[in-house]
C-alpha cells in the first residue's frame, strides 16, 4: 500500500494540471479589458487625446486675466535715471534741484517690486481659438473611442484566430493517427496479399504530408499567441495564459449570438463619424480665429510699484491702471497667408467629413452582406463536415472489401480534414465579420464576450471513418 502513494500523487498531479491550466485561461473578457488597458493603438491614442485636451488651455492667455510679481534691482548714475528713482522713492528735496547735482548726480540704488494685473477684453481670436481648441480635443476623444473599438475589433479576431490555429492543430493531430492507421491497414493487407506495395507507399506518402501540415500548424498556433501577446499590449510577449485558449464556439451558439445581438442592432452615431464632424467644427472656429486677427483689440491692466533703496516691496506704493485698445492693420502677409492656410484646412475637413460619412454607410451595407455569407457558409460547411464524414466511411468500407483503391481512400480521408478545418475557419469568419458589423453599426463589439462565457466544449464531433476498431481517437470540436 505505502509504495502506490508516489503513484497516487503522480496520478493526481497529472489529472489536476488540466485544471490549473484551465484557471489560467485568459478569456476573451479579461482580454478585451488588458487590450483597452494597455494595446499600444489605445496608449497613443490616450495620449494623442491628452495632448489635445491641454491645447485647449492655450487661448485662455486672451480671455483669463493674468497676474505677475516683478522684483529687480537697478544702480545708475543717469541725471534722468536718478532723479526718476529718487522721485519714485518719494525723496525728493530742494537740494536735489541743485544743477550742479542734477547734472553730475551721485550713484543710486533702487529696489523695484510690482503686482501687474493684465485683463484681456474684447479679444476675438481668443475665443475663436478656444472654441477651435475644444471641438479639436473633443474630436481627438472620438478618435480615442474609435480606435479602442477597432481595438476591440482586432482581439476578438486575434482571440479566436488563436483557438482556430489551436483546433486547427487538433484536428490534424487526428487526422494524422487516422492516416498512419491507413497507412498501417494497406501494410497489413499487402502482407496478406489482398493489396499491391503501391497503396502502401500512397498511404505513407500521405501520411508524410499530413505530418508536415501538422508541423506547420503548430508554428502558426504559437505564432498566432504570440500575436495575439502583442496586440494586447505585452512588450515581453507573454503568453503563458494563452496556451491553450478555449475552443471554438459552436455554430449553433455563433448562430443564435449573432442573431440577437448583432443583425437587429439598430445603428448609433459613429465615433469616427462624431470626430470627422468635430474636426470639421474646429476647422470652421480655427478659420474664424484666423480672420479675428484683423479685428482690434481691448485689454485693460492695472499694477502697483515699490520703489525702495533698502529693500524689495518698500516704500510708498503706486499704482498705474488703464485700458488699451490696437488694431493690427497690416502685419505683412503673416495674418493673410494664415487666413488663406485656415480656409484650405476647413475645406479638407469638409471633405473628410463626407468621406467618413460615406464610408460609414458603406461599411454598415458591406459588413451586412458579410456577415450574411459568413453565417451562410457556415451552415453549409456543417452540412459539407456531415457529407464527407459519410463519404469517407462508406470508402473506407469499400477499400476494406477490395472495392476501392487506396487513393479513393486518402482523398476521401483529406476531403474530410479539408472539410473540418473549413468549418473551423468558417466559425472564425462568422464571429469577426460579427464584431465588424458591431463596430459599423457604432456599437461595442466586446458584446461577443458572451462567446466565451461558461461554453460548452461537447459540441459536435468528428471521428475519421476509416479509424480501425478498437483504436480511440480524440473527436474533433467544431
Amino acid at each position: 500500500m505505502t509504495r502506490s502513494i508516489p503513484l497516487i500523487v503522480v496520478v493526481l498531479g497529472v489529472a489536476a494540471a488540466p485544471a490549473r491550466r484551465a484557471e489560467s485561461q485568459i478569456t476573451l473578457a479579461d482580454a478585451l479589458r488588458e487590450a483597452d488597458r494597455a494595446a499600444f493603438p489605445n496608449r497613443v491614442a490616450a495620449g494623442g487625446a491628452s495632448t489635445q485636451a491641454a491645447q485647449r488651455l492655450a487661448p485662455l492667455s486672451g480671455i483669463l486675466p493674468a497676474v505677475r510679481l516683478e522684483a529687480g534691482y537697478l544702480a545708475t548714475n543717469d541725471p534722468i535715471g536718478v532723479f526718476g528713482s529718487t522721485l519714485r522713492q518719494r525723496t525728493i528735496t530742494t537740494a536735489n534741484f541743485d544743477p550742479d547735482r542734477l547734472n553730475h548726480p551721485a550713484t543710486v540704488g533702487n529696489y523695484q517690486g510690482a503686482v501687474v494685473v493684465e485683463q484681456p477684453l474684447l479679444n476675438a481670436d481668443a475665443w475663436s481659438g478656444r472654441r477651435a481648441a475644444t471641438f479639436a480635443a473633443k474630436a481627438s476623444r472620438a478618435t480615442e473611442e474609435w480606435t479602442r473599438l477597432s481595438t476591440r475589433v482586432d482581439v476578438i479576431r486575434a482571440y479566436f484566430a488563436a483557438s482556430l490555429a489551436s483546433e486547427r492543430v487538433t484536428t490534424i493531430e487526428s487526422a494524422a493517427r487516422a492516416a498512419h492507421a491507413h497507412q498501417s491497414q494497406a501494410e497489413a493487407m499487402v502482407r496478406q496479399g489482398v493489396a499491391t506495395k503501391s497503396d502502401a507507399l500512397l498511404a505513407a506518402v500521405r501520411a508524410g504530408e499530413i505530418d508536415a501540415q501538422l508541423a506547420e500548424a503548430a508554428g502558426a498556433a504559437q505564432m498566432a499567441r504570440r500575436e495575439l501577446a502583442v496586440l494586447l499590449g505585452r512588450g515581453d510577449g507573454r503568453d503563458e495564459d494563452l496556451a491553450p485558449l478555449r475552443p471554438l464556439p459552436s455554430a449553433e451558439r455563433i448562430r443564435r449570438t449573432v442573431a440577437e445581438d448583432t443583425v437587429a442592432q439598430t445603428r448609433q452615431p459613429r465615433a469616427d463619424v462624431q470626430a470627422a464632424n468635430y474636426g470639421l467644427e474646429a476647422a470652421h472656429a480655427d478659420e474664424a480665429r484666423a480672420h479675428s486677427a484683423f479685428v482690434p483689440r481691448l485689454n485693460a491692466f492695472a499694477r502697483y510699484d515699490w520703489n525702495s533703496a533698502a529693500r524689495l516691496y518698500a516704500g510708498d506704493r503706486n499704482w498705474t491702471a488703464g485700458v488699451m485698445a490696437s488694431w493690427n492693420l497690416f502685419t505683412g502677409a503673416r495674418d493673410i497667408g494664415d487666413v488663406r492656410v485656415a480656409a484650405a484646412r476647413a475645406s479638407t475637413a469638409v471633405a473628410q467629413a463626407d468621406a467618413a460619412a460615406a464610408n460609414a454607410r458603406l461599411e454598415v451595407e458591406q459588413t451586412r452582406i458579410a456577415l450574411a455569407v459568413a453565417l451562410t457558409r457556415l451552415s453549409l460547411a456543417e452540412r459539407a463536415v456531415s457529407q464527407s464524414g459519410e463519404a469517407h466511411r462508406i470508402v473506407a468500407k469499400k477499400y476494406e472489401g477490395g472495392l476501392a483503391s487506396v487513393a479513393e481512400l486518402l482523398d476521401a480521408q483529406a476531403t474530410e480534414m479539408q472539410s473540418v478545418l473549413a468549418l473551423l475557419q468558417t466559425r472564425w469568419t462568422a464571429i469577426t465579420a460579427a464584431a465588424e458589423r458591431l463596430r459599423a453599426l457604432g456599437r461595442d463589439p466586446g458584446a461577443l464576450a458572451v462567446l466565451d462565457e461558461q461554453r460548452s466544449v461537447a459540441t459536435d464531433s468528428l471521428r475519421p471513418s476509416s479509424e480501425p476498431p478498437g483504436d480511440s481517437l480524440p473527436a474533433n470540436k467544431y
